[in-house]
């Protein structure tokens, strides 16, 4: 399968876009043209790994690795995606769990499958090749994670200098030699902002051969649909109902992928996008104008993104704003509601959620009674709750335990250099630590 830029006609094989992270002209890729599936082509196919197997498989003809393609798979889902129906009157409703994963974030399925495709490509020891990945909280972390003592690979993670749980910095920060933490004097926006002006500085880019885990590359994005396109189907299996999505986003990443797999004809409802007080996208949607501006610092610390880079696939898939409004519903949500929510959730669910998710709870119970009613719903839970438990245990009350890979992860010391948001200062950084002399 060919890839395109969303700004050009450039095309690239999926192992170019995965290695290049993003196009030459700075867009980003996107299928060509999407396979198209039936509920019946997933016949047999019951298990997460099965589906993820049906559904990538159209998008890894023609590459290197398609008969890699089931020891990626098994290599990135070792662990559970659980869907769990809420309790009570909640009947209608399931919380669909992605935080299971090494580092109790949605993103280890993104950048577990990355680190899978690349380390087969690539890892090459006399030419490695260094991941940038600007976070605003558990990118980072999970990028790190999969990444780390990789042969042939080297990580520079980027975040905003103070904007980041204490448990989220630990899990940036906490690596081995050939993951270089960056905290910046800024906001996510400028660390996004310097992960594309490494990328597009030719002379930077030979000297360390960069590629990007961010959201922006396809790598990251392919195999989130994976999970919606399993939950859509366990939930249509069982009920003869298509469901509908209620995503936190803040990079529209996550939300894209569930975008793409209804588009491929998985059996999906309607697609409802909650964000936090940073309000570029429903803003757009009411307004009709593209209007990036700087983000701003909430409860929600990893979806607080002024300037969605992933905006250009959702425009290329589905149209302009006009478009858009007519086929996603987004909604925004402040502090006091996310605290709010996450007592309400304690309450009603009998377990914690994290801000994230929280923002996807409280859209939920506050969406239009008639839509509410007339569809079942998966609200998507992207973080454990013991990553904010600042946040989460004062407004439950009580303390929330830590999964095993989370405490293992602690212990660990952890370094970081700290730089101002420009490109001297960072790349810098990077010579100081992975170029000898």
């Amino acid at each position: 399968m060919q890839f395109q830029s969303t700004r050009s006609t450039e095309q690239a094989s999926l192992d170019q876009a995965l290695v290049n992270g993003l196009a030459a002209d700075g867009g980003l890729y996107v299928p060509v043209e999407l396979p198209q599936f039936d509920v019946r082509d997933f016949a047999g196919a019951n298990t997460l790994t099965d589906v993820a197997r049906v559904l990538l498989t159209p998008f890894f003809q023609g590459s290197a690795l398609l008969a890699e393609l089931p020891a990626i798979l098994a290599e990135t889902f070792r662990f559970p995606i659980p869907l769990t129906p809420l309790p009570g009157k909640c009947d209608n409703a399931e919380i669909l769990e992605l935080y299971h994963g090494p580092t109790a974030a949605f993103k280890d399925v993104g950048a577990g499958f990355l680190a899978a495709c690349l380390s087969r490509l690539q890892g090459d020891p006399a030419q490695p090749l260094t991941i940038l990945v600007a976070t605003s909280g558990d990118t980072g972390g999970a990028v790190a994670a999969a990444f780390d003592q990789r042969i042939g690979m080297r990580v520079v993670v980027l975040f905003p200098e103070g904007r980041v749980s204490e448990r989220q910095a630990q899990q940036l920060t906490c690596w081995s030699d050939n993951v270089l933490s960056v905290s910046v004097k800024g906001s996510f926006d400028d660390c996004q902002k310097l992960v594309k002006q490494a990328m597009a500085n030719v002379p930077l880019a030979s000297q360390f051969h960069f590629s990007s885990a961010n959201s922006i590359n396809i790598g990251r994005l392919l195999p989130q649909t994976t999970y919606y396109a399993y939950a859509s189907l366990k939930h249509y299996r069982s009920t003869g109902r298509k469901p509908g999505f209620v995503i936190p986003t803040g990079n529209l990443g996550n939300a894209h992928a569930c975008v793409m797999t209804r588009a491929m004809g998985l059996p999906i409802a309607a697609i409802v996008l909650a964000t936090n007080a940073n309000r570029t996208i429903p803003d757009y949607l009411e307004s009709l104008e593209w209007r990036p501006r700087a983000s701003i610092q909430t409860l929600a610390t990893a979806m607080d993104v002024g300037d969605p880079s992933n905006m250009e696939r959702l425009r290329g898939l589905l149209g302009d704003a006009a478009a858009l409004r007519r086929q996603i519903d987004v909604y925004a949500v402040d502090d006091a509601d996310i605290r709010a929510a996450i007592r309400t959730d304690f309450s009603e669910f009998g377990f914690a959620t994290c801000p994230h998710t929280a923002t996807a709870t409280h859209v939920w119970r506050h969406m239009r009674p008639d839509l509410r009613s007339s569809t079942d719903w998966i609200i998507v839970a992207t973080a454990h709750p013991a990553k904010f438990e600042t946040v989460v245990e004062p407004l439950i009350g009580t303390h929330v335990g830590l999964p095993a890979e989370l405490a293992a992860i602690l212990s660990r010391p952890s370094r970081s250099v700290m730089i101002r948001p420009s490109l001297d200062a960072l790349t810098e950084a990077m010579r100081e630590r992975f170029i000898p002399g």
